[in-house]
C-alpha cells in the first residue's frame, strides 16, 4: 500500500514545494502566534475625517497578513511544464486553493486558544476569506510578488476613512463590520470566489522584474 501511495505523495510534496508553501507557512504561523499572544489587544483606527474612537481586535486585522503571505505561493516556476501536463492542472490548482483557504482559516482561529471570543473569530475568518480573494486577484493581474497590492489598496482606505461620524463602519468597509453583518460575509465570499476562479483558470505569475531575471 505504501508503495502505491508513494508516487502520489511525492507528487503532492513536489507540487507544494515548487510553489513555496512550506516557506510561506512559517512566517504566516509566526504572525498567527503573535496574534494569539496579543489576542486581548485592540487596534485603534486613525480616522482622518472624523473624531471617532473606533478600534478592532488584533485578531481581526492580521488576516490581511495571512492572505498576502499565502497568495505569494500561487506562482509556479514550472508553469510552462504544467501547461503541457497530461493531466488537467485546473483541478489540482482548485484543490490547492481550497487547501490555502483551510490553512488561512486555521491560522485565523488560533487566537481562540488565548480566549478570543466567537464573534472575533468569525470576523477574523470572514476577513481572511475576503482578503485572500483580493490577494488571489492581485496575484493573477499583477504577479504573485504584488499579491499585496489589492489587499492593501482596500485596507488603507478602510483604516483611514472607513468609519462614519457616528462611530460605525462605512458600508463598504466590510472588514470592520461585526461578525453578524451578513452583507460583509457575502462580499468576502464573493471576493474569494472571484479570486479562486482567477487563480484556478489562469496562470498566476511572478512580477515582470522577477521573470526578466
Amino acid at each position: 500500500m505504501s508503495a502505491v501511495r508513494s508516487p502520489r505523495y511525492s507528487a503532492v510534496v513536489a507540487f507544494l514545494r515548487c510553489r513555496g508553501l512550506p516557506r510561506a507557512a512559517g512566517p504566516a504561523l509566526l504572525v498567527a502566534l503573535a496574534a494569539t499572544a496579543f489576542a486581548g489587544q485592540r487596534v485603534a483606527l486613525p480616522q482622518f475625517r472624523y473624531l471617532v474612537d473606533f478600534n478592532v481586535p488584533v485578531a481581526e486585522v492580521v488576516p490581511l497578513a495571512y492572505a498576502v503571505i499565502l497568495a505569494t505561493t500561487l506562482f509556479s516556476p514550472m508553469a510552462d511544464l504544467e501547461r503541457t501536463s497530461a493531466q488537467p492542472m485546473r483541478r489540482h490548482r482548485a484543490v490547492y486553493l481550497g487547501g490555502l483557504l483551510v490553512l488561512a482559516l486555521a491560522l485565523s482561529a488560533l487566537p481562540l486558544l488565548a480566549g478570543a471570543t466567537r464573534e472575533v473569530t468569525v470576523a477574523a475568518a470572514r476577513n481572511v476569506v475576503g482578503y485572500l480573494g483580493l490577494a488571489m486577484i492581485s496575484a493573477r493581474l499583477f504577479g504573485s510578488g504584488l499579491a499585496w497590492l489589492l489587499p492593501l489598496g482596500m485596507f488603507g482606505p478602510t483604516l483611514l476613512i472607513g468609519v462614519r461620524s457616528d462611530n460605525t463602519p462605512q458600508p463598504w468597509a466590510w472588514s470592520l463590520h461585526p461578525a453578524s453583518a451578513t452583507s460583509a460575509a457575502v462580499l468576502a465570499v464573493a471576493l474569494w470566489l472571484a479570486g479562486a476562479c482567477a487563480a484556478a483558470t489562469g496562470h498566476p505569475r511572478q512580477t515582470e522584474r522577477a521573470e526578466q531575471n
